[in-house]
């Protein structure tokens, strides 16, 4: 799974998000937009700010929401939600870690954690509660459960939550700033974020950007990211590789989400050779042309040394969707050997085994991914698959009712999870992971 735009809420993201969205911007999410290369290179670049911050990058998940317009956001401490719009509009990567910094600082500084604290007695909390908990599965926390209750969420309370006040945009522009000298990164990409929503308060609350209402902008935090950046000295030289990380997590993003026809015309521009090859190969790829999208990954995958795992999924994923399954299946197993512990890319192969009537090595290929990654429902789907396929249809069942949990389906969460507990042994780790989705789902009834 190179790319995985994710419609009509496939994941619990996608259910939680769309609420959290449109109480906080109007908008409706469309879901995440999952794939194993570009959240690697957002990785590379929050490393260093995420460590400044004394958070773990390990810990916290840099996940990009689907939706062009401009927002940036944090519900709970193990993610940073940025929309692939705010990523695109930003020009350097160190507008891109501005970002990522005044977020951490919501973090760091114990914003999200106040908040859940003076909100624990509202009755908006079980809300809010659910929120958090999808947010936490997202990022790789454990509860299989947590999809199904987000429809539970109240617009008002995470409204109220989302927006931050002045004071504490004030403290995270402080914060953000320290987080990235101490990381080596010049802070004049927090000047240049603020500068991007500069004149956005003389707009209506209807035409402003999402990221204006949750972080409400004044000529005051303009002057003081100025005064910050004055304080700091010579600005420290630009950084290389998160030149190159950049670069790389844009490119893929703008040859995905734009027209063929505009990638085409920009590419010449773009400064590394592989990225300029692997964006061509996305627009060959999209414009149908396989043969030449093969020659333009393949000639990145040469320009990388054949050691970049990224490139070969995402050649995996050119054959797999031509039906090329033989040819998809080495490239992913090729991917797999050299970052073993990318659930994705983990996907990615079970999934080619599984089109290649490979079943048992599927499933254990897929049970590797989904320890590793809980709330992909393609990664689950598959193994629901290939679980039927060998006869073991109590396993299968529960990844079905895991899936439609995720999704918000309850009603047939419900059905596959009681299925699943009338075949597994009572009392194992599958049949417990069965009742929760099934608590979850009778808990969703009653509120109805």
């Amino acid at each position: 799974m190179s790319f995985q735009r994710v419609f009509r809420l496939a994941s619990i993201p996608g259910l939680c998000l769309m609420l959290i969205l449109a109480s906080a911007g109007g908008a409706v999410a469309k879901g995440l937009l999952r794939d194993a290369d570009i959240e690697h290179a957002l990785e590379q670049l929050a490393a260093p700010i995420l460590r400044a911050a004394g958070l773990s990058p390990s810990r916290v998940k840099v996940l990009v929401i689907n939706d062009s317009s401009l927002n940036a956001f944090v519900v709970n401490n193990r993610a940073i939600f940025i929309h692939y719009g705010l990523i695109l509009k930003s020009e350097t990567p160190e507008m891109l870690q501005a970002v990522i910094a005044h977020e951490a600082a919501h973090i760091a500084n114990g914003h999200i954690s106040r908040r859940i604290g003076n909100m624990r007695n509202a009755q908006t909390m079980a809300g809010l509660g659910i929120a958090l908990a999808a947010a936490a599965a997202a990022s790789g926390a454990s509860g299989s459960a947590a999809g199904g209750l987000a429809a539970g969420v109240s617009s008002s309370a995470l409204r109220s939550f989302l927006k931050h006040t002045r004071a504490e945009e004030s403290a995270a522009d402080q914060s953000a700033a320290r987080f990235m000298r101490s990381a080596g990164v010049s802070p004049t990409g927090l000047l240049e974020v603020h500068r991007l929503f500069r004149g956005q308060e003389a707009l209506s609350e209807s035409r402003q950007d999402p990221y204006m209402r949750s972080h409400p902008l004044t000529r005051d935090r303009i002057r003081a990211a100025e005064a910050f950046v004055a304080a700091s000295g010579a600005a420290p030289k630009p950084n290389e590789a998160a030149q190159y990380w950049f670069a790389r997590a844009k490119g893929k993003l703008s040859a995905f989400t734009r027209g063929t026809k505009w990638t085409m015309r920009r590419v010449s521009d773009e400064r590394y050779r592989d990225v300029r090859q692997m964006r061509e190969a996305v627009a060959y790829h999209r414009s149908g042309n396989s043969r030449k999208a093969l020659a333009s990954i393949d000639a990145a995958i040469q320009t990388r040394g054949g050691q970049d795992a990224y490139y070969y999924d995402l050649k995996g994923q050119f054959l797999f969707e031509n039906r090329q399954f033989q040819g998809a299946l080495q490239a992913y197993a090729r991917a797999a050997s050299l970052a073993p512990k990318e659930a994705q890319i983990l996907g990615g192969l079970g999934r080619a085994q599984l089109a290649l009537g490979q079943h048992r090595a599927a499933v254990d290929t897929l049970e590797q991914a989904r320890a590793r990654d809980l709330g992909d429902t393609r990664i689950l789907r598959d193994l629901g698959q290939a679980y039927a396929r060998i006869g073991q249809n109590g396993q299968a069942s529960l990844a079905t009712a895991e899936r439609y949990a995720l999704q918000g389906r309850l009603s047939d969460a419900k059905i596959h999870a009681e299925r699943a507990m009338g075949l597994l042994p009572r009392g194992s780790v599958g049949w417990r992971r069965a009742e929760d989705v099934l608590v979850a789902a009778q808990n969703a009834e009653k509120r109805r």
